[in-house]
């Protein structure tokens, strides 16, 4: 591929300057004394000169920024989407896997900050070489595209380019009679250099470059990546209806019935806060998540008693502290706030809680000067410990079992249209609240006016309201 440097590509200043940053981060990761260490790999049957693997290049950038594995991961994905390291092996994902995977740096001569022109005839020409190479190796078998693009995109190119295809075509004969002369070695690293520039600045269908910001970035480079997300996504969002279908009052029946249809309250009666015997729907629900389970005051009561007869009540009453402590009002933060450090963090407290060191170390620093998510990072530990470990096994105890037999299924209540046309007869509309706060207002006016006045503390008031008179003349 011949490049042809007639004018400048029109490059935000900000890109610029980000990617002469990453340049500068390209440029150690390559020193040859503490850059990234490289080596001939083999890959299948060819040796591949300087190659790099993921897990190097990851550990590099977390060792040197002083990041996490995660953070590392991301970043060193970011320099492959901008074509500076490219895949040797999986092309299409632009992402640094942490394995062995091997990887190259990408030659100066195809960084973004060289401002090539990427013009559609040099794409013509690789594109065109690719494509005489793969009618050679395979016969008359259907060719495909340098950058995984369908038949009917290079038939697409070649009608637009048609006025100086054969110009293209001569060019690319030329190339590939250049490859053929090259080792192997050689002709496999050319190879994915052109593919890693091509898949910056040609990307496939369905993506947009790395290169592009702002409203022009439409979606993830990665196709794979976004296409998985989305797919997962979507299987959750079916799990979650699925799941949840029969106990929404849009999509399934109340019962026994629909206590705003037919005015009976049983249903009501069933479902209050702490209703001595639950319903075998509203158990059944505390099985989905232990969210569902904790956001319910009678499944709370449940829990805790499974969680007595284990001797660790004290972090379910810490959990419910540390809401109480989130959602009170301001004025009571600070005297919560300390009497649950007594109650559960302080040493030799009474419900003392086990929670790490660090989380401790943030706990306490930040008790300091209390506000409502000052326990955060201890709610959670706490959180995350009884979702882990006693939740399931409160699924499982004889305490949950015995709550579910004892549960009652209601039986449907079957009302007649008469009926229920009926009770809409008889039913009267409610009055309004503005309404009925007039009408208590009024009746306290009325009382007041008529309740008995008396005469000795009228005059009273009036006597010592003529003494503070004279006083305030004398200090004006």
């Amino acid at each position: 591929m011949t490049l042809r440097k007639t004018s400048a590509v029109k490059t935000s200043s900000y890109i610029v300057m980000f990617l002469l940053q990453a340049e500068k981060v390209l440029l150690e990761m390559q020193d040859p004394r503490t850059g990234v260490k490289s080596q001939p790999q083999r890959l299948v049957i060819t040796t591949i000169p300087h190659a790099i693997t993921g897990e190097d290049i990851i550990a590099w950038l977390a060792g040197r920024f002083q990041i996490d594995t995660q953070e590392a991961r991301s970043f060193g994905s970011m320099l492959v989407a901008l074509g500076y390291i490219y895949p040797l092996q999986d092309h299409k994902r632009l992402v640094i896997k942490p394995d062995a995977s091997l990887y190259r740096f990408q030659t100066p001569y195809f960084w973004p900050t060289q401002q090539w022109p990427v013009e559609d005839t040099d794409y013509g020409e690789t594109e065109a070489a690719r494509s005489t190479w793969q009618k050679e190796t395979y016969g008359r078998k259907e060719s495909w595209s340098v950058i995984f693009r369908p038949q009917e995109q290079y038939n697409r190119l070649h009608k637009w380019m048609n006025h100086k295809w054969d110009f293209i075509v001569m060019q690319a004969k030329e190339q590939y009679r250049a490859a053929k002369e090259r080792k192997k070695p050689d002709r496999v690293v050319f190879e994915c250099q052109e593919r890693a520039y091509w898949v910056v600045h040609r990307p496939p269908p369905g993506t947009v470059s790395a290169m592009d910001y702002g409203l022009e970035r439409r979606i993830d480079p990665n196709a794979d990546e976004v296409t998985v997300n989305c797919v997962s996504v979507g299987c959750r969002l079916v799990k979650y209806c699925t799941t949840y279908y029969s106990h929404d009052p849009f999509l399934s029946k109340c019962l026994p019935s629909n206590p705003w249809l037919t005015d009976d309250v049983t249903f009501w009666t069933l479902n209050r806060l702490n209703a001595e015997v639950p319903s075998k729907m509203r158990v059944e629900r505390w099985t989905f998540s232990f969210g569902e389970l904790l956001s319910d005051p009678r499944g709370r009561d449940d829990f805790r008693l499974f969680l007595k007869k284990e001797f660790s009540s004290e972090n379910l009453a810490f959990w419910e502290s540390c809401e109480d402590l989130k959602w009170g009002t301001a004025a009571t933060m600070r005297g919560k706030a300390e009497q649950i450090y007594k109650t559960f963090l302080a040493r030799g407290a009474p419900r003392w809680i086990n929670i790490d060191g660090k989380t401790m170390e943030i706990t306490v620093s930040g008790l300091r000067h209390p506000h409502r998510y000052v326990l955060d990072a201890a709610q959670t530990h706490i959180y995350m410990l009884m979702k882990k470990d006693k939740y399931g096994r409160y699924i499982k105890s004889p305490v949950f079992k015995d709550t579910m037999k004892k549960a009652i299924c209601p039986e449907e209540h079957k009302f007649s249209d008469a009926q229920l046309e009926q009770n809409a007869k008889n039913r009267r509309p409610s009055l309004s609240p503005i309404i009925l706060r007039q009408q208590e207002l009024e009746q306290r006016a009325r009382m007041a006016a008529n309740a008995p006045v008396d005469i000795t503390q009228v005059m009273s008031k009036l006597s010592q309201q003529g003494k503070e008179a004279p006083q305030r003349r004398t200090s004006r």
